[in-house]
C-alpha cells in the first residue's frame, strides 16, 4: 500500500497518474475499478471521483483488489495498550501483516483478523476498511491505532493528515551516527528499478519526508536510536536511516554489507524497529493521549547482546 495526501482538487485517476511514477491514467482507472484504491479509508470504484486537498489515498499498485469481504475473527491474543469508546491501541507483534495484501497468503491471519475478534468480543460492528488508522510493516512491532467506528476512523485519519499525531520509534542500526542527533529531511519515492522498495530521490512524484533521531546508546559497531517521524511515508524511517549509512539491523529490504556482517556476528534475528510511543487526541477528548508499547523480548535480547541500553530514554 502506498499512501498519498491530495494536494489539489481533481479527478482521482488523473491525480494517481501524476502522483505514482510510471502509472498511466488508464492503469490508474483500472486500479480504482478493481478495488485497489482507498479514499479516506473506504474503497472507491469510480475513476472520475473528485478528490479534494487533504484527502488521503491508499493505493495497492498490484492489480489484486483490496479485500473488503468478511474477515473471519481470529484470536491473536493482541495486547491492548489503550482503549476508550472510540479507539484502541494494540501492541503489534513481529511477523504479522497488518492486512491482506499481495505477498500475504490467503489463509494467513493478519492484524485485521485479530481486530475482528476483539470487535466481536465487544459486540462492535466490524468494517475492514474503517478500522486501521495507519500501518506498520510486517516485522515492525509496537503501537498500532485502531478506530472503533467510521466516524472515529475519519477523525483520527485527519489527525494523521494534519500531522498532529506524534510517532516515536526505537531502532538499532549498524554503525554509530555522527552527529549523534540530526534531522533527515529528504524526499522519498518508489525505487526506479524495484517497485517493492522506496528510496531517497527527487522526482516529480517524490513525497517530502522528515525524520529526526537521537542516539540513546552506542556500541563499537551499532547504536540504539530514538526516531520521530514527522511525515508518514512508506518505509520512511527504514529508508532514511539507510540513506545516511545506518540501516536498521535485521531489515531484510534495506540492509548493507556492514549491517549484514553485524547481524551475523551478533546473531540478530528479526528487524530491530519498534513503534515505541504514539501521542494523539481521541475523538471526543479535549486533551491528547500518550501510549507507550513495552519493548518486546526479541528487541531487548538484541540490545543485551549488543551492549545497548535505554538509560537515556527517560
Amino acid at each position: 500500500m502506498e499512501t498519498i495526501v491530495v494536494s489539489a482538487r481533481g479527478r482521482l485517476d488523473t491525480f494517481l497518474a501524476q502522483a505514482c511514477e510510471g502509472l498511466s491514467r488508464v492503469k490508474a482507472g483500472a486500479l480504482v475499478r478493481t478495488g485497489c484504491v482507498l479514499l479516506n479509508g473506504r474503497i472507491v470504484r469510480k475513476p472520475a471521483q473528485i478528490v479534494q486537498p487533504g484527502d488521503r489515498i491508499e493505493v495497492s499498485l498490484s492489480e489484486e483488489p483490496v479485500s473488503e469481504s468478511h474477515i473471519t475473527p481470529v484470536d491473536l491474543k493482541l495486547p491492548i495498550l489503550y482503549e476508550d469508546d472510540d479507539c484502541l491501541v494494540i501492541a503489534k507483534p513481529a511477523g504479522v501483516a497488518v492486512h491482506p495484501a499481495p505477498g500475504v497468503a490467503r489463509d494467513e491471519p493478519t492484524i485485521l483478523h485479530g481486530i475482528a475478534h476483539l470487535f466481536a468480543e465487544r459486540k462492535i460492528p466490524f468494517g475492514a476498511s474503517s478500522v486501521l488508522v495507519h500501518r506498520l510493516d510486517r516485522e515492525t512491532t509496537g503501537c498500532l491505532l485502531i478506530a472503533k467506528s467510521p466516524q472515529a476512523h475519519a477523525a483520527l485519519q485527519k489527525e494523521f493528515s494534519d500531522r498532529t499525531v506524534r510517532k516515536f520509534y526505537l531502532a538499532i542500526v549498524a554503525g554509530v551516527p555522527s552527529p549523534a542527533a540530526a534531522v533527515i529531511d529528504a524526499p522519498v519515492g518508489r525505487n526506479l528499478t524495484d517497485r517493492t522498495k522506496m528510496s531517497v530521490l527527487k522526482t516529480s512524484v517524490s513525497r517530502e519526508a522528515k525524520t529526526t533521531y537521537r542516539t540513546l546508546s552506542a556500541g563499537k559497531d551499532c547504536a540504539l536510536l530514538l526516531c520521530e517521524i514527522h511525515t508518514g511515508r512508506t518505509h520512511q524511517v527504514r529508508v532514511h536511516l539507510r540513506s545516511v549509512g545506518h540501516p536498521i539491523l535485521g531489515d531484510p529490504t534495506y540492509a548493507s554489507s556492514a549491517s549484514e556482517k553485524t547481524e551475523v556476528h551478533y546473531g540478530i534475528a528479526g528487524m530491530c524497529l519498534h513503534a515505541w510511543k504514539l501521542t494523539f487526541t481521541s475523538p471526543g477528548h479535549s486533551s491528547s493521549q500518550t501510549v507507550v508499547a513495552p519493548v518486546p523480548e526479541g528487541f531487548e535480547k538484541a540490545m543485551r547482546g549488543l551492549g545497548l541500553g535505554l538509560e537515556k530514554l527517560f
